[in-house]
Formats: structure tokens, sequence, C-alpha cells
């Protein structure tokens, strides 16, 4: 599962749009008070995490976008 796999995904299990950020595929505007979030990590891998009161913690690191895909939609299904 990519990126616009898993969005079409939680569109279709119709999981609010505010609730997550899919780095470069959904990105609602305005900024969400809180959300889960997927996007890349700084070393190359992929992170899955929640963003909080302005901040950013990763939950988990993943070795590549699909495996870090499918963690999200199993945090919001």
């Amino acid at each position: 599962m990519d990126r616009r796999a898993l969005h079409a995904a939680l569109v279709e299990a119709r999981i609010p749009g505010g609730y997550y950020r899919i780095e470069g595929v959904h990105e609602p505007v305005p900024t969400p008070p809180d959300f889960l979030f997927v996007r890349r990590g700084g070393d190359g891998g992929w992170e899955t995490g929640a963003y909080e009161r302005g901040t950013y913690e990763a939950i988990a690191r993943h070795p590549d976008e699909a495996t870090a895909c499918a963690h999200l939609l199993s945090l919001l299904v």
C-alpha cells in the first residue's frame, strides 16, 4: 500500500479527513489541533506518529512506505 491507496482506504472507511495527515497526499487546511500522520523520516525511512499541541511526535519508524501506511491504517480503523 502506498500513500494514495492509504488515503483511498481511509476515505472508503469514512474516517474524517481532520484525523490524519498523509505527507504529499492529504494535508488538511487549516491544520487541525491534533491528528495522526505518516511522513518520510530523516533517515530515509518512514514515520507514523501524532501531532498534538503544535508538536510532531513519531510513534514508530518504518523501513518503507508500505509498512508505514499499513501502520497508520491500523491506528485509524
